[in-house]
């Protein structure tokens, strides 16, 4: 299998304001340094996939402004088609305006923008003008509307792609959207939110003050694999993300029942956090695409995950190939 990896989701500019500390309610605070970068978790998943060498295309939406035409220009720069990235009239660029303080506690606001106008229509009608999806993977992040993801899951499973979710954010998710996912990659804390959603509670729960209390992953990742009244379970395997403890992959075995494996993190030096988990994704993404198994692509996918927290930044961190093999031949 050579096949392309095809990110449905987000794009986003940074402005990001460095300080000595946060500002109250109506107060101004002088002094801050000022920073711009690209983001938006698909954009950043995009990034991760080209940088590994797979032929990547990306299906987003950007406003007709100059911040949409710098995002496009550097997901270009990244050698990633942005044939199908379209300019939206009357919607800004989605923008994320980020206050960060000497301790590294911030404030974020976000304007989805464009990301927010990105309707199932123009999904499907890009994603057809792509041609054969059969040795393809369709990487989805939630960043869009949700009836977005449903259509871009809905049409690259029906197209014969292999389709990963990446439920970030976790939020107004049902089972039935979950079911069109060949596997679904949350974090602990997404598993918790995904579980409170669809069964109420149950095996994850909230917490009295609303906070979703996190899961044991290996029971949790099994309930997304059962099936429910809202529809089918996840159809193949999920994949938690669990940070310095690496990743857990809960999967169909051959007899239907589920089977379970660990992976252990990558021992790095940790700088920035921001940005692990697009590339994680991004990872797991390339490596499918490339014909690799779902155990080695997710062992792949850890180490380039724990290689983007060694620089700061989320995209600036995303892992190269030549970094990501020197790293995985040290691990031998």
């Amino acid at each position: 299998m050579s096949g392309r990896v095809v990110v449905v989701g987000s794009v986003n500019v940074d402005l990001v304001v460095r300080a000595e500390r946060l500002p109250a309610p109506g107060e101004t605070v002088t002094g801050g340094v000022f920073e711009r970068h690209h983001g938006g978790k698909g954009g950043n998943q995009a990034v991760a996939a080209a940088r590994l060498g797979r032929t990547t295309l990306f299906v987003g939406a950007v406003g007709e402004d100059a911040f949409g035409d710098d995002a496009r220009a550097a997901l270009a720069a990244e050698r990633i088609d942005v044939s199908r990235l379209l300019a939206i009239p009357g919607a800004a660029t989605g923008v994320a305006l980020i206050m960060v303080d000497a301790r590294g506690e911030n404030l974020i606001a976000v304007a989805s923008g464009a990301n927010a106008a990105l309707e199932p229509a123009m999904v499907e009608e890009a994603l057809g003008r792509l041609g054969p999806l059969a040795e393809d993977v369709v990487l989805v992040c939630h960043e869009i509307p949700t009836a977005t993801v449903r259509a871009a899951l809905r049409y690259g499973r029906g197209a014969g792609a292999t389709t990963i979710f990446n439920p970030a954010p976790a939020a107004g998710l049902d089972r039935a959207t979950l079911g069109l996912a060949d596997i679904v990659t949350p974090n602990r804390t997404e598993l918790a939110t995904l579980l409170a959603t669809i069964d109420g509670g149950g095996g994850g729960g909230v917490g009295g003050g609303g906070a979703a209390v996190a899961p044991d992953p290996e029971a949790g990742a099994r309930r997304l694999l059962d099936p429910g009244p809202e529809g089918p379970g996840v159809r193949r395997a999920v994949v938690v993300t669990l940070g310095a403890e690496g990743a857990l992959l809960v999967a169909r075995g051959e007899d239907g029942g589920p089977t379970s494996r660990r992976f252990a993190a990558h021992r790095v030096t940790s700088v920035d956090s921001t940005g692990a988990g697009d590339a994680f994704n991004g990872a797991l993404a390339a490596a499918l695409a490339e014909g690799r198994s779902l155990d080695d692509a997710c062992r792949l996918a850890v180490v380039a995950g724990a290689l983007a927290t060694t620089r700061p930044g989320a995209r600036e961190g995303m892992p190269t190939r030549a970094e990501l093999e020197g790293a995985l031949g040290a691990t031998g």
